[in-house]
């Protein structure tokens, strides 16, 4: 018998089958009326305590609808948090339209419930400036471009908004009133530590402190603030190497020898990593890559994120995926769905790897060990390109020529070698000569 409840809010995955972090909505329902809402929050449907059915379809439970307690759901708590809030907010609302006799309409709901989620701080000497500040950031980022002249995403709109929404719940129980004149290295270490203890990752912390100076360096260079303490070395940004994959070109090969031509879904998104894999350009680049940027069988174009100028040698595959579609490549999905579709077609090729995973959350160390299809994704295609092109004896400096990396330090993040790789590679080479002279 499926569980009842009286809340007025249902919530749902956007794909319950997804193999990757799928967004959850709202479902508000009231006078047989409904409207479904974002929540701004993703999770994989592993980690979902969700509805229930039975074999014949009946719903059977609805579930805690909440993302469950294990270890691999980093936000878990917040998430959960929020949707508890949410929860009780839309009640709230509902109730008090109700007393007030306000027409409990479509608009109005949504209208309150956008209100509740982008709250517009008021200006009057008990909100701190910083909070004033932050938040006309935040409303002016739409008009804004950043260093190359590009325009703010909507995806780091989000992220400004959540950082800010965490930043006010820390303040909230802080024995300080966060201000720009009390932005010092005891409020950074304070800061992180709350950080920690919500169990948030180094990495993600780091862009919460990263997005934090953004703020402030701001600030100082408009003259609303004069305190530059953020800027000291030990107001850091945390980070640590993330895991992250290549596929060889054995197992590039595999994929490109599946049969899909039941899927042109699948297909299509297949088609689209592997002229990634053989260019090694970012997904923003390779959903704009066209044939009249391809002569005298090089490919020119300039980078989308840093504007330089790059020449990659246009092989073969690349050429025939070019031709399998008349002169345009697939059209672009969104690199979330991207990452999705891909891990279906890598499920395919049924790969006995396993890989292990490590992240420090909260201070701890957590290991897991995965199926490798699960952890690819559309920048494993750039990871995959530098590391094969390596791999084959070709010089840091030409690859890092073509995949327009400025530095050789960012452009080792890419290269995912083993130590046992790396002295094949050696051997390779001692056995064409390299080496012997010198010796």
């Amino acid at each position: 018998m499926a569980r009842k409840t009286t809340s007025q809010i249902t919530y749902i995955l956007h794909d319950p089958k997804a193999k990757a972090e799928t967004p959850i909505y709202g479902i508000i329902r009231f006078n047989n009326d409904r409207i479904k809402v974002s929540t701004g929050f993703k999770v994989l449907p592993e980690h979902w305590d969700g509805a229930k059915y039975d074999k014949a379809g009946k719903l059977v439970s609805q579930g805690r609808q909440r993302v469950k307690n294990v270890l691999l759901a980093s936000n878990k708590d917040q998430v959960n948090r929020y949707l508890s809030d949410m929860e009780q907010e839309v009640s709230r609302l509902l109730n008090e339209m109700k007393s007030e006799r306000v027409a409990v309409t479509k608009e109005a709901v949504k209208h309150a419930i956008d209100n509740w989620k982008n709250p517009k701080e008021i200006e009057t000497d008990t909100v701190p400036k910083l909070y004033r500040f932050i938040q006309d950031f935040i409303d002016k980022s739409p008009e804004r471009t950043n260093s190359k002249g590009t325009k703010i995403t909507h995806r780091t709109i989000q992220k400004y908004n959540t950082v800010f929404s965490v930043l006010k719940e820390f303040a909230s129980g802080y024995d300080r009133v966060v201000d720009f004149n009390t932005i010092d290295i005891v409020f950074y270490t304070d800061f992180k530590q709350y950080l920690e203890q919500k169990e948030f990752s180094v990495n993600n912390i780091g862009k919460y402190i990263q997005t934090l100076k953004v703020w402030l360096n701001d600030a100082v260079t408009y003259g609303k603030s004069d305190n530059k303490a953020h800027q000291s070395l030990k107001f850091k940004v945390t980070n640590e190497e993330s895991d992250s994959i290549y596929l060889s070109e054995k197992e590039l090969k595999q994929i490109a020898e599946i049969d899909l031509s039941d899927n042109k879904r699948l297909e299509q998104v297949r088609d689209l990593f592997l002229v990634g894999c053989y260019t090694g350009l970012r997904f923003s680049d390779l959903t704009t890559l066209k044939s009249s940027q391809i002569k005298n069988g090089f490919i020119r174009i300039e980078q989308n994120k840093t504007l330089g100028k790059v020449v990659i040698p246009c092989f073969p595959i690349v050429e025939q995926m070019f031709k399998k579609y008349d002169g345009n490549l697939p059209c672009a999905i969104s690199n979330q769905k991207m990452n999705d579709y891909i891990k279906e077609v890598c499920e395919l090729a049924k790969w006995e790897t396993l890989e292990s995973i490590s992240i420090t959350k909260g201070g701890k160390r957590i290991t897991k060990t995965v199926p490798k299809w699960q952890l690819v994704k559309t920048h494993t295609a750039r990871r995959s390109f530098a590391t094969n092109m390596y791999l084959r004896g070709i010089p840091a400096k030409t690859i890092m020529a073509v995949t327009g990396h400025a530095t050789e330090k960012s452009f080792n993040k890419y290269i995912k070698v083993t130590q046992e790789e790396h002295a094949i590679l050696m051997k390779k080479q001692f056995d064409r000569g390299v080496f012997r002279e010198a010796m």
